[in-house]
């Protein structure tokens, strides 16, 4: 099994900063993905970001520019720089990575972004 923590989340004014860590522990030898879906009140979860083992990263339309994804393969690691936040950002952030033919996710972090 692997396992997937996020933390970093919190509430914050809009145009302010968060910056969020996913650690990822259990069976893991490797991590070719890693990335972010977030959650608004509803069904549907949205693809935020994600970045490969080499660096390689994919955005949504709605965050480029403002967010970052980087990750620290020593440390199983994946972060998501928060910039220029909007209240449209408000969302449960959840960290997710396949493994072995599984998608895992985390528990997921709260974000609010509200004056």
């Amino acid at each position: 099994q692997v396992q997937l923590v996020e933390s970093g989340g919190g509430l914050v004014q809009p145009g302010g900063s968060l910056r969020l860590s996913c650690a990822a522990s259990g069976s893991v030898f490797s991590l070719t993905i890693m990335g972010w879906y977030r959650q608004a009140p509803g069904p549907q979860r949205e693809f935020v970001a994600l970045i490969t083992k080499g660096g390689t990263t994919n955005y949504a339309d709605s965050v480029k520019g403002r967010f970052t994804i980087s990750r620290d393969n020593a440390k199983n690691t994946v972060y998501l720089q928060m910039n220029s936040l909007k209240p449209e950002d408000t969302a449960v952030y959840y960290c997710f990575a396949p493994v072995s033919g599984t998608n895992y996710w985390g528990q997921g972090t709260q974000v609010a972004v509200s004056s």
